[in-house]
């Protein structure tokens, strides 16, 4: 028998099986992209927080990648970690984990602990997987096999704290689901946590993602009202954040990104509005946040105006296109909606991103710099929106003509957002 079977094996669930390969574990991923499954089992990493030496590691201590799911029998415990997007309409898409949920189905055993870790809104696992998986085997959840959730907490890139390290919320559908659950993360990482239950393991995601959310959404706001009223807000941010208690340091950017801080909240406010009731705070929060890549742009075609040159026709570079600082993750990232109204006004746009070989927005690739500093001396505009650990981002904006910082980390030289 195998000990653990993971569905998805992206961001949140590769890290685990080489976590709990490295535990000692006998880890199968399953997957259903081939691309993907070929190139673990030849020691190719596709994301960032796992090397391909690490993927090596995890394939000499007995790890497999496949697309057949027949494997997934054989586990005592599976998880499924695949991702949850949004509709074109902003509601939440469950079909990855309605479809993960069905290829489980049939290989479901007596005894199998199944844990959901997809973030999702509450009451997803007992009133959308629950359900699937007893219609299709006939068996009882909580009765016949252990069902819980509990939501991942991968930061990408953060090089303090991974999955070992941070404590791990479970919520089981019944009691003795949830002390499954927990003797099984008891073995991969080193607090575990438990909650009153499934909906609050699911809602606990939900509010660490939202909290962020809204403290972002605070800090744009008051980085468009300080540039109106000439006050240095990141300056103001480390001056509040003196203060050895009731202050936590939020800083402004041109947009969130990432799958979780940009989507998460849809899924709150989805599910508030369909219990009749409504999250207004955190309504107007995604929209602020999602209005910031427009306002770089019109903080770029304001610093190029002021030196009497139009947006229209302008060169214009942005350096760092990844919706995080040294990650090459470009999900959500807002520079796909910056080069977009970029190229809406007229700008001639190309990028540079150590991280990123080529980056294509609406089937249209930008232009990409070989050398970001060279780049920068040559074009009208150059806007930061990464400061990535690569760059000399001071030595970037003396070679500019004009730079605008979005992310408050250059010393002089450049306009802040």
């Amino acid at each position: 028998m195998t000990d653990l079977a993971v569905i998805g094996l992206g961001y949140v669930g590769l890290p685990l099986a080489r976590e709990a390969t490295e535990a000692g574990l006998a880890v199968v991923g399953y997957d259903e992209n081939a691309r993907v499954v070929s190139g673990l089992n030849q020691a190719r990493s596709h994301v960032d927080d796992v090397t391909g030496a690490e993927v090596r590691a995890m394939l000499d201590a007995g790890f497999s990648a496949t697309c057949r799911a027949a494997v997934l029998g054989g586990a005592h415990v599976v998880v499924i970690c695949v991702p949850t997007p949004l509709h074109p309409d902003g509601s939440p898409d469950l079909d990855p984990v309605c479809r993960a949920t069905r290829t489980l189905a049939p290989f479901i055993n007596p005894g199998m602990l199944v844990v959901l870790e997809s973030t999702t809104y509450p009451g997803t696992t007992d009133e959308v997987v629950r359900p699937a998986l007893e219609r299709a085997t006939g068996m009882t959840a909580g009765v016949d096999f252990h069902l819980a959730f509990s939501p991942e907490r991968i930061d990408p890139g953060n090089k303090g704290f991974g999955l070992r390290n941070t404590p791990k919320v479970v919520g089981g559908l019944t009691p003795a689901c949830a002390q499954a659950a927990a003797a099984f993360y008891g073995k991969v990482c080193d607090t575990v946590v438990m909650a009153k239950g499934t909906r609050e393991a699911e809602m606990a995601k939900l509010l660490e993602n939202t909290y962020r959310n809204v403290n972002i959404a605070l800090v744009n706001e008051l980085a468009v009202v300080a540039h109106e009223l000439h006050v240095d807000l990141w300056d103001a941010i480390a001056c509040a954040a003196t203060k050895p208690f009731g202050f936590q340091s939020f800083r402004p950017g041109p947009g969130v990104g990432g799958h979780c801080i940009p989507v998460d909240p849809n899924y709150l406010i989805h599910q508030a509005r369909a219990a009749g009731s409504a999250v207004r705070l955190v309504e107007l929060a995604q929209e602020i946040n999602q209005g910031m890549p427009g306002y770089v742009v019109r903080r770029a075609a304001q610093v190029l105006a002021d030196t009497g040159k139009p947006l229209a026709g302008a060169k214009v570079l942005l350096a760092g296109v990844t919706y995080k600082a040294d990650v090459s993750d470009l999900r959500e990232t807002p520079a796909r909606p910056i080069v977009r109204a970029l190229r809406t006004a007229g700008a001639d746009v190309s990028y540079h991103d150590p991280h990123v070989p080529a980056f294509v927005v609406d089937e249209l690739p930008v232009r990409r710099a070989r050398d970001v500093v060279r780049a920068a001396a040559a074009v009208d505009l150059t806007v930061l929106l990464q400061p990535h650990a690569a760059y000399d981002v001071d030595a970037i904006v003396a070679a500019s003509s004009l730079a605008l910082d979005a992310r408050g980390c250059t010393h002089s030289g450049a306009e802040l957002l």
